[in-house]
C-alpha cells in the first residue's frame, strides 16, 4: 500500500488486491452516486456493486487510487488486468484476434464534483499507467460510453473527456463492447455500446 499527498488537503491512497476490501463499499457509493450523471445515467444498486467490484480485490494485479479528503474517501480509479476483468470488456478484443493478456484496463475513475478541477483526475491516470508499467504492460485501455449527441439528458454546459484523454496519449479504437444496466431514463436495463480509448507506451 502506497500513500502520499497530492494536495494540503487531498491525499492519495493506492491499494492493490486483497487491500482494495476495506475500500469496496466507498467505491460502491461513489459509483452509484457519480455515476448517475450523464453520460452513464447508471441507476445502481449495492447488490450489483458487490459482485461487479469483488473482481478487483480478487486480482492480484488490480489497483485502487483513493482520492481521501479529511479521512473520507471523495473519489476511486480503478484498474486491473483486462483478463480479470468482466468478460463483457474482454468480448471485442478476441472477437478482434487481439491477445487479451497484453492489455491492463483501466476500469473507471469516480470523483465527487467540489472536488474536480484540481488535477486529481490526471494524477489517477499517472499512477494507473505506472502500475501498469510496472507489471510489463505496454498498452492500457478503457472504454466510454457512447451516446446521440442529442440526448435528452445532455446538459447544456455538458464537456466530454475526449480532449483530456487525447492529451493523455489516448484514442479512440474500432472495438466496442456491450454492457447492459439499469438506467435513471428507462425501465429496467438497457444495453449499450461502449467504445475502447487505447494508449501503447514502447519499453515499458
Amino acid at each position: 500500500m502506497a500513500r502520499g499527498t497530492h494536495t494540503d488537503d487531498i491525499v492519495l491512497l493506492r491499494c492493490c488486491g486483497d487491500e482494495i476490501e476495506p475500500y469496496l463499499d466507498a467505491a460502491a457509493r461513489l459509483r452509484i452516486e457519480v455515476f448517475r450523471e450523464y453520460p452513464y445515467l447508471y441507476d445502481g444498486s449495492a447488490e450489483y456493486e458487490a459482485v461487479y467490484l469483488q473482481r478487483y480485490s480478487a486480482c492480484p494485479e488490480s489497483l485502487f487510487v483513493c482520492a481521501l479528503h479529511a479521512g473520507e474517501v471523495v473519489g476511486v480509479s480503478t484498474a486491473l488486468p483486462l483478463a480479470a476483468a468482466d468478460e463483457a470488456f474482454q468480448q471485442p478484443f478476441r472477437e478482434s484476434g487481439l491477445i487479451v493478456d497484453s492489455y491492463y484496463y483501466l476500469g473507471e475513475s469516480c470523483l465527487l464534483p467540489q472536488y474536480r478541477g484540481r488535477g486529481i483526475g490526471h494524477a489517477f491516470f499517472d499512477h494507473r499507467e505506472a502500475h501498469a508499467s510496472s507489471l510489463g504492460y505496454e498498452t492500457t485501455t478503457f472504454c466510454s460510453v457512447l451516446r446521440s449527441p442529442h440526448h435528452s439528458k445532455k446538459p447544456m454546459d455538458y464537456r466530454s473527456h475526449d480532449r483530456f484523454w487525447q492529451n493523455r496519449g489516448y484514442h479512440p479504437s474500432d472495438l466496442v463492447a456491450e454492457l447492459a444496466w439499469k438506467q435513471v431514463d428507462a425501465q429496467g436495463e438497457e444495453t449499450n455500446r461502449l467504445r475502447f480509448w487505447q494508449k501503447t507506451t514502447m519499453g515499458c
